[in-house]
């Protein structure tokens, strides 16, 4: 999904137009680059949190050449997903059957064929 596919999405939830979810989607994605350059944590509940690690200094190798270079410290940042996000990239397995579980057919919207 790109940030245009996001904006698409924002839009057809309500009355909003292209401009009002491209605010509302650069608004979301400014806000959590604006916490982690302060150094803030940020919790999205069901979803995951952000935050900054620090990483030391290192000697690294050009790959080209083959010399050696000098890497500073530098903050990166990182995301771990909640328990809610994995569970559901990762449905579990039934015991005893070696497929995964899937959701039960509503009988009055079947699923397109």
């Amino acid at each position: 999904m790109t940030k245009a596919d996001l904006v698409d999405r924002v839009t057809s939830l309500g009355d909003l137009t292209r401009r009002d979810g491209e605010v509302i989607v650069d608004t979301l994605f400014d806000s959590v680059i604006g916490a982690l350059k302060s150094g803030d944590k940020i919790e999205i509940r069901g979803f995951g949190s952000f935050r900054t690690r620090q990483r030391k200094a290192r000697t690294g190798r050009n790959p080209k050449t083959g010399d050696k270079v000098e890497v500073p410290a530098k903050r990166v940042p990182f995301f771990k997903p909640s328990k809610e996000l994995r569970d559901s990239v990762n449905p579990k397995e039934v015991k005893g059957k070696s497929h995964t579980v899937t959701q039960p057919i509503d009988p009055h919207h079947p699923p397109a064929m």
